[in-house]
C-alpha cells in the first residue's frame, strides 16, 4: 500500500471514530498500519482525562470493531485490531497531552536545541509551566521542538513513594 493511500485510510479511520469514541470519553491519539505477512496490524491509541482503564480499552475495542465492520476503510485485505493506551513514549503534542499529565517529570528540547526538565505544574492551551528545581518556568507549545514524559518508578505523591 502506498504511503499516500496509507495515510488516507488512516484519515478516514479516525474521521470515521471521533464521534463514537468522543461518546465513550475518549480521544484518538493515534493511528497505525503495519504490514504482517499476507495481513495488516491495526493499532489503536486511545487516551482520556483522568487517564485509560482496562475497562475503556475494552469498551474502545468493541466499538472501533462495530465501526470498521460496518466501514469499508480497511479494504478487503485482513487486518489484526489492537486498541491500546497513549503511552509514556509518545511525544507530548497537543495542549490536552501537557493537561493530563501535570504532577509528571517531563524532558523538554526546545527548538532551539536547549533541553529542560522538570515537573509539569500547569498547562493551558499555549503554553505549559514547568518547576526546574523550584523554578517555574513557561513555555510556549509553539517552542517545543520535543517533550517526552520521564519514567519514574518512586515519583513523589504516589502511593509507593
Amino acid at each position: 500500500m502506498s504511503s499516500v493511500r496509507q495515510d488516507a485510510v488512516r484519515e478516514r479511520i479516525e474521521t470515521e471514530l471521533l464521534a463514537p469514541l468522543s461518546a465513550l470519553e475518549l480521544d484518538v491519539e493515534a493511528v497505525e498500519i503495519t504490514p504482517a505477512g499476507k495481513r495488516r496490524i491495526l493499532r489503536i491509541a486511545v487516551d482520556k482525562d483522568g487517564g485509560v482503564t482496562l475497562d475503556d480499552v475494552a469498551d474502545a475495542t468493541r466499538e472501533i470493531s462495530r465501526v470498521l465492520d460496518e466501514s469499508d476503510a480497511m479494504g478487503e485485505q485482513p487486518y489484526t485490531l489492537e486498541v491500546t493506551s497513549r503511552g509514556v513514549d509518545r511525544p507530548l503534542v497537543l495542549p490536552r497531552h501537557w493537561r493530563r499529565n501535570v504532577d509528571r517529570l517531563v524532558k523538554v528540547t526546545t527548538t532551539d536545541g536547549e533541553t529542560v526538565e522538570g515537573r509539569i505544574v500547569s498547562s493551558d492551551e499555549t503554553a505549559a509551566g514547568i518547576d526546574v528545581s523550584g523554578t517555574i518556568r513557561e513555555i510556549a507549545y509553539a517552542d517545543v521542538g520535543r517533550a517526552l514524559v520521564q519514567v519514574e518508578f518512586n515519583r513523589p505523591g504516589s502511593k509507593e513513594a
